[in-house]
């Protein structure tokens, strides 16, 4: 319920001028927060933190999805969970349990466990009919003057924070960036030469950033690769490695929308 006392004024900008105010997150003294139309659109749309917090102390990523969650910050508390091994996990991720089992399926065929990094080749290496139409279609694209084998790694489905052009980068989950990522020894990370589906070579720069004890891993310098896929929020990047060689490779899948009218 709104509320439309002209004493009131926006619980973030302190903005007075509004007629109308809308409640957001629950306050200790049991009321609600009051916030202007602007700011109850980022709160409603789940960006509040990133969008006012994102310089504040308690971000981690969820384990499924590598999303920032804020944790600890009472307007986010009902976002993410904790999950029994430690991590967390965000709220959406909470709800797709049937899209995880699905994952799950798909990481048995086409990744490996972190813990068993030797075995990954063997693992992977599987028969081309089986390949989802993305990874064929990439695998196609990058074979034209050699004949490599593309190794499927992992995939990702890009969040708003990672298809934000001003930030050019990208979370990488930590179960994948320990496992399929060179390691490094400081916060400022290496550079990294990464192919893409037409054979042109990135240089992108592969790093974390200490979070609450774990580290947070990024692969930054994307913003001219985005750019020219025209990537957003929903598509999807893949990463390979390309054998024989071992070098990275990256591919995109975008996200097939349904247009009004025609469901």
């Amino acid at each position: 319920m709104a509320s439309s006392s002209s004493k009131a004024s926006c619980f973030q900008c302190q903005d007075s001028t509004s007629n109308c105010f809308r409640d957001g997150w629950r306050l200790r003294n049991g009321e609600r927060a009051h916030l202007c139309y602007q700011c109850a659109c980022v709160y409603e749309e789940g960006r509040f933190c990133e969008t006012f917090h994102s310089n504040d102390d308690g971000w981690r990523d969820c384990e499924s999805c590598g999303k920032l969650v804020h944790c600890g910050c009472v307007v986010s508390f009902n976002q993410y969970f904790l999950l029994d091994f430690g991590g967390v996990i965000c709220r959406e991720c909470s709800k797709k349990n049937l899209k995880l089992a699905r994952n799950q399926r798909y990481a048995r065929e086409f990744q490996t466990d972190p813990t068993d990094v030797p075995d990954l080749a063997k693992r992977i290496q599987i028969e081309p009919h089986y390949w989802p139409d993305g990874i064929v279609s990439d695998i196609k694209c990058i074979s034209k003057t050699a004949k490599p084998f593309l190794n499927p790694l992992f995939e990702k489905v890009l969040t708003a924070s990672d298809a934000d052009m001003k930030l050019g980068r990208i979370v990488i989950p930590k179960k994948y960036a320990e496992a399929f990522f060179p390691e490094v020894s400081a916060p400022k990370g290496i550079m990294m030469n990464i192919l893409d589906m037409e054979s042109k070579e990135w240089e992108f720069s592969f790093r974390y950033w200490p979070n609450c004890g774990s580290k947070t891993y990024v692969l930054e310098g994307l913003r001219d690769f985005m750019l020219s896929r025209k990537l957003q929020a929903g598509d999807t990047v893949s990463f390979y490695r390309v054998e024989p060689g071992g070098k990275m490779a990256i591919g995109f899948r975008k996200t097939c929308v349904v247009k009004p009218g025609h469901q």
